[in-house]
């Protein structure tokens, strides 16, 4: 898309029906401070917008949070989002899901199920997730929404803790029956960005484990589909954040807030329109935040005469302000970007002092604040 162009509809909705959740994973990319429950949207406001954004063109939501079946209508807003012509992905933690509710879900007209593996070894994963027996009953859920015939993908978050499993990772997916996996290096915005220096994985991890995908990728051939994430601080290009801003998909937080992306909300000079008070469509073609960064016109150099400017849309606004202090300069995963050699030292940095105590006693549990 450039700029002047009609702006196409966008194509999935991420709906952040809750922030509570079961687990204290130290990588959530919630922001550090959660919405409450007294001021999630209530049931009606929640049918309202998956209506309108199926009007809009969306063809596929994503339940997620924190625990989206936290929230005691769940089954009702599944149900809706069928009877709109939704497509539904349940992105779960795997807990207080299976049994009942994981049926009712599915009896209502669920298409897919997302859950959540802090790594394929029990105590390390229910460590990191800070929950004692986490494991386990994901293991239980993902048992059950492969006996339902639903489709299963596991999202495997690496990081420094895990980094050296990932075949193994991919080998405990297949044996789980899953369609997909995401080998997602954690990406640091929210508590993840706290917790950056006990996450951050050493530059051999990430080169070992780019060749573990590599290798998984010829080894379990025609048994699954493996998506890999690399994390930014390593990179020499920037990824296209969520397919460019405001050109494939948009967020609706717990409190109603419609993002362009996930962090969208660390960018201060931004104002994020309400879906209590706008429709999705008017936010989606007339919102001054969701057009703010659209097309190519508002970049600087480099990006302005890159030929990869369409390609990767100059990379990530919320990553550019963080480490640049302007959310229009080029993301610094960028090699040309001037920022990109602070880019690894961080990550130097960070590995250098995870290494000066022991990993397990650095994380800050995500929490209510």
């Amino acid at each position: 898309m450039t700029d002047g162009a009609a702006i196409d509809p966008p194509l999935g909705l991420l709906a952040e029906l809750t922030h509570r959740c079961p687990l204290s994973c130290p990588y959530c990319s919630n922001p550090e401070n959660l919405d409450r429950r007294s001021s999630e949207l209530d049931t009606l406001t929640w049918k309202r917008v998956f209506a309108e954004a199926a009007a809009l063109g969306v063809m596929q939501v994503h339940l997620s949070g924190g625990e989206p079946t936290a929230r005691p209508d769940i089954v009702e807003i599944t149900a809706h989002c069928r009877d709109v012509g939704l497509y539904t992905n349940l992105i779960t933690s795997g807990i207080n899901v299976a049994g009942a509710k994981l049926n009712a879900l599915a009896d209502a007209g669920l298409d897919h199920v997302q859950i959540s593996f802090q790594g394929d070894i029990s105590d390390q994963a229910d460590h990191v997730s800070g929950m004692q027996g986490s494991h386990a009953r994901k293991l239980e859920l993902a048992a059950q929404v492969t006996g339902l015939g639903l489709p299963l993908t596991v999202n495997a978050v690496i990081h420094r803790g895990n980094a050296d499993r990932v075949r193994e990772m991919v080998q405990f997916a297949v044996d789980l029956g899953a369609r997909r996996i995401e080998i997602a290096h954690v990406q640091y915005y929210g508590w993840a960005l706290r917790n950056r220096d006990a996450l951050m994985p050493t530059a051999e991890q990430v080169r070992t484990s780019a060749a573990a995908v590599d290798q998984s990728r010829t080894d379990f051939a025609g048994q699954i589909v493996i998506d890999a994430v690399v994390p930014d601080y390593y990179a020499r290009r920037p990824k296209p954040c969520v397919g460019g801003w405001g050109r494939r998909s948009l967020n609706v937080t717990p409190a109603g807030k419609v993002l362009p992306c996930h962090a969208a909300e660390t960018i201060p000079h931004l104002t994020f329109p309400n879906v209590r008070d706008q429709s999705l469509s008017d936010i989606w073609h007339d919102s001054d935040a969701f057009n703010a960064y659209r097309g190519t016109d508002w970049m600087a150099e480099p990006c302005q005469s890159c030929d990869r400017r369409d390609v990767d849309f100059g990379g990530c606004r919320c990553q550019a302000l963080a480490m640049t202090g302007d959310a229009a300069a080029t993301d610094p995963a960028c090699q040309l970007s001037p920022f990109h050699a602070r880019m690894i030292e961080l990550a130097e940095t960070a590995v250098a002092e995870v290494e000066a105590s022991p990993l397990d006693t650095r994380y800050d549990y995500r929490r209510f604040l």
